[in-house]
């Protein structure tokens, strides 16, 4: 099936320099109704983009961390209504900054604790540094390392256990590192580390042979090229090489902290084949009433997603697994219904239970998860599908 009204609005990014490359996949069921890739994996060694070309997943990770927790969740070994420090006892007694606080010491009891299902839908208090760069709390994450490559998620945990919350459990959404908080709960409930349940019960079912915490060597030149453009202006025309970003040699080598939030590398078609498959109901990975969790808003009523300094998004809410489109006609979307999520580098995911469509798409540009291609491809998209 041809997608003209995707292919030209993908064309336009790429004429325009917002990208050097991008492939997608759009899937009905189990039926595979385009893949296709545009532009380059390598501009300046003109290497054209290919469907075997990795990519550095960064958010896009947290799918297969919450999957991973919902399995074990299918397992009887938690509750979502569990308390965290449970399981992990670093996190049992964690305070709270007060409202307005400016001090990182200013802070008050948790009135409740951190329990799995905020660490699930961002309502949990933690934050990233990177969203709120010039905060106390952002300096505090920083100087606790927070996130560090040379640590284990244990000893992860350890130092996040000493740092406040930025508002009472449940309270608030916030985006933040509670999906790596998940993946250390993984590692404690099942045994594992999480690289090696990843493989065992997500990436061995699904037949994922692409999707890494650290590349093997003998696929690191399949690695596309990172870029970024401008952040002042990220609409400007224009991209430079970003392969040492965030850490030199990331992906390269193996790494002692597994992100659960962001670590992940993979490949068009191993992430579609995850996708897909929690559109056809979550099999092999998930019972069909597990995906109720995945594709139904979590949150209260009123609470929407919204990112440090940006507009609240109306009408957009958050299940166990990605963000929920509650209310349509806030923004672009495949529907009411849809579910989806993206990374820090441009790859992006969604699908629609009620519409029984799918999309996944990827691409390199480093901080740019937020360009109007996305928008722009759900919208052609639609018209293409209206169209056929």
């Amino acid at each position: 099936m041809n997608f003209p009204a995707v292919d030209a609005a993908l064309q336009a990014a790429l004429a325009g320099e917002q990208l050097a490359g991008v492939s997608y996949t759009v899937f009905r069921g189990s039926e595979v109704l385009a893949r296709k890739c545009l532009g380059w994996a390598d501009r300046e060694a003109e290497v054209p983009l290919r469907e075997d070309h990795l990519f550095r997943a960064f958010s896009n990770t947290k799918l297969v961390t919450s999957c991973a927790a919902l399995q074990m969740l299918e397992q009887g070994r938690c509750r979502l209504d569990d308390p965290v420090g449970q399981y992990i006892p670093a996190l049992a007694n964690l305070r709270v900054l007060r409202p307005g606080a400016t001090a990182i010491n200013d802070t008050e009891p948790a009135r409740e604790p951190v329990r799995i299902r905020h660490l699930l839908t961002h309502t949990a208090g933690f934050t990233y540094a990177f969203t709120q760069p010039d905060a106390p709390i952002a300096k505090a994450y920083r100087d606790a390392r927070i996130l560090d490559p040379q640590r284990d998620l244990a000893q992860t945990m350890e130092a996040l256990g000493t740092l406040p919350l930025l508002f009472q459990p449940g309270s608030a959404w916030n985006y933040s590192v509670a999906t790596d908080v998940v993946g250390r709960l993984v590692e404690v409930l099942s045994g594992q580390k999480l690289d090696d349940y990843f493989r065992a019960h997500v990436f061995a079912p699904l037949g994922m042979r692409d999707t890494f915490f650290a590349i093997p060597p003998e696929k690191q030149e399949r690695l596309a090229a990172l870029y970024i453009g401008s952040l002042q202006e990220p609409l400007r025309p224009g991209l430079r090489r970003a392969d040492n970003l965030p850490y030199e040699g990331a992906w390269l080598r193996p790494m002692a902290f597994l992100g659960g939030g962001g670590g992940l590398v993979t490949s068009l078609g191993d992430y579609a084949a995850l996708v897909r498959a929690l559109l056809q109901g979550g099999a092999p990975l998930l019972r069909p009433e597990t995906m109720e969790l995945v594709t139904r808003n979590q949150l209260p009523e009123g609470m929407w997603i919204q990112f440090p300094g940006l507009p609240v998004q109306q009408g957009r809410g958050h299940s166990l697994a990605g963000a929920v489109v509650v209310d349509g006609s806030h923004a672009v979307s495949l529907g009411e219904g849809q579910v989806d999520w993206g990374g820090l580098a441009g790859t992006k995911w969604a699908f629609s239970p009620r519409e029984g469509v799918g999309a996944v798409l990827m691409t390199q540009r480093y901080m740019g998860s937020d360009l109007p291609y996305w928008p722009g491809f759900l919208r052609a998209l639609r018209e293409d599908l209206r169209s056929a």
